[in-house]
């Protein structure tokens, strides 16, 4: 006589990997990464199919209503660590002028759409402007007289 599953009144099976709670699932999961690490069987993502993977894992969360919606000081940050440790290895991307101005530019459009962008006033602007000519031009320390080293005449 063949054996029945044992009935949880759920129509699942009390047994096996799916019925073990997530943190025990996630540490046989990880044993297992590690042995095929080790073996040379593992699958080496490249930054197409794990940004591409990446993408669908969060469209899905957000299908579901499970993404968490970063503030915009968590974005932030995690661009800032991610940043850091990409130049710590060697594999941060380097911006040309024209690049970083692209990325701004589709930024920007897309804050405008989703009704997110910062509207500056007048001052903000101007204040913008001249941190950022300073910047771009060695300033950053004002001498007597208000005049900056390297200022552009």
């Amino acid at each position: 006589m063949p054996r029945q599953r044992e009935d949880t009144g759920q129509g699942k099976s009390a047994r096996g990997f799916a019925s073990m709670d997530e943190e025990k699932q996630r540490a046989i999961a990880s044993k297992g990464g590690h042995a095929s690490h080790e073996k040379g069987t593992a699958h080496e993502f490249t930054p197409e199919e794990a940004r591409e993977a990446g993408r669908k894992g969060g469209q899905v969360a957000h299908e579901r209503g499970t993404a968490h919606e970063f503030t915009p000081e968590e974005a932030r940050e995690a661009g800032r660590k991610g940043g850091q440790v990409a130049h710590q290895r060697g594999t941060a991307h380097e911006f040309t002028s024209e690049e970083a101005r692209e990325a701004g530019r589709k930024g920007g459009k897309a804050a405008h759409e989703k009704g997110t962008a910062h509207e500056f006033t007048s001052e903000e602007a101007r204040e913008a402007g001249r941190k950022g000519g300073k910047a771009s031009h060695g300033g950053g320390r004002e001498e007597e007289g208000g005049e900056g080293k390297g200022r552009a005449h």
